[in-house]
């Protein structure tokens, strides 16, 4: 449980001591947070290293450290979604991390196994239903969402969106490209209607009962129960969480993440691997976690109480979320089978 305010967290000290010398780091960011502001400021406080940042959409970061070449300012890229960080690698933006305290924190499941880049947040994407409904009886796998019994009662949105490409594309890793269509197939022939809006819209129409059964991201949840609206907060009350695939030797529930990387090209390495070092302290990870309602990446780290209230789950690796191929191949699945 948090014991103190965020802007007290970036303020203190931890074991990162200030250099002599104030030095700069550039940051190239697919994420768009207030939260991300305060981690910052808290490493240029622990370090005396200033973080300027550059944001924009993920691709358009690689296309842009790749037009500048050796030149390029960057040092760190971050963003959302393992496929955009494999594309990245691929794109040979990035150089391994080399940073043994990363590799203790990290799990390997949310590490790049070649070591060039590693999740810092995760989101889980899970089953959500209204609980004055009741659980839908025999849900808990993303496979039986493709059941007819839940004909019509299905809401999610679009197929094209990356966070259902990522969920497809470990579908497709796990069970093969005929079960997949199958289940992409069941799904859009279950939707309570076209896909529309996001991943908020999708479990507002639950107490409606617009639909039975919502896909959404936690942090979307946990940000309605941290509102300062009571209706928002009663909302979240009345929503449960299904964490799929959690069986016995099943693969576990899959995980959106926001993961950091090297640059190749970085003109300040020392003070880069610093901040990378930084981004799965405890002070960094809570900064993250309880500001901006995402699950902790490193082991042990501190998690929000309302992400902490929705369940504990097992988490699936995303290593089949490092081939961008398999991510076109998925979309083109879904598209296929009618999931508009």
């Amino acid at each position: 449980m948090l014991r103190r305010p965020l802007l007290a967290l970036a303020v203190l000290a931890a074991p990162f001591a200030a250099q002599a010398q104030p030095q700069e780091i550039a940051v190239y960011t697919a994420r768009h947070y207030d939260t991300d502001a305060v981690l910052y400021d808290a490493f240029t406080r622990a370090t005396g290293i200033r973080v300027r940042t550059i944001q924009a959409d993920a691709d358009q970061l690689v296309a842009r450290i790749r037009s500048e070449g050796a030149n390029s300012p960057a040092d760190v890229f971050i963003t959302v979604d393992a496929t955009r960080l494999a594309r990245a690698e691929q794109a040979g933006i990035l150089q391994p991390y080399a940073l043994p305290t990363v590799d203790a924190r990290i799990p390997a499941a949310l590490r790049d196994p070649n070591g060039q880049w590693f999740g810092i947040t995760m989101r889980g994407r899970v089953i959500m239903y209204d609980k004055q409904a009741g659980r839908p009886d025999s849900l808990s796998r993303y496979e039986d969402l493709a059941d007819p019994r839940f004909r019509g009662q299905v809401c999610v949105r679009a197929s094209n969106h990356p966070y259902n490409v990522a969920l497809a594309t470990s579908m497709l890793a796990a069970d093969g490209e005929a079960a997949t269509e199958a289940w992409a197939r069941g799904v859009a022939a279950n939707l309570a209607r076209p896909p529309q809006g996001g991943d908020r819209d999708q479990f507002r129409a639950l107490p409606s009962g617009q639909c039975r059964v919502a896909i959404s991201n936690t942090y979307y949840l946990g940000h309605v129960g941290n509102s300062e609206r009571p209706e928002d907060r009663a909302l979240f009350e009345r929503i449960g969480v299904i964490f799929p695939n959690q069986g016995a030797g099943d693969r576990g529930t899959h995980v959106n993440v926001s993961g950091a990387g090297l640059v190749r090209t970085a003109p300040n390495t020392a003070a880069a691997r610093r901040f990378l070092e930084f981004l799965v302290s405890d002070q960094a990870q809570e900064i993250l976690a309880q500001g901006n309602m995402e699950y902790p990446a490193a082991t042990g780290a501190p998690m929000h109480p309302l992400l902490r209230a929705m369940g504990e789950f097992r988490p699936d690796s995303i290593e089949a979320l490092r081939d961008p191929a398999r991510a076109t191949q998925a979309l083109q699945i879904m598209q296929r089978a009618g999931w508009r």
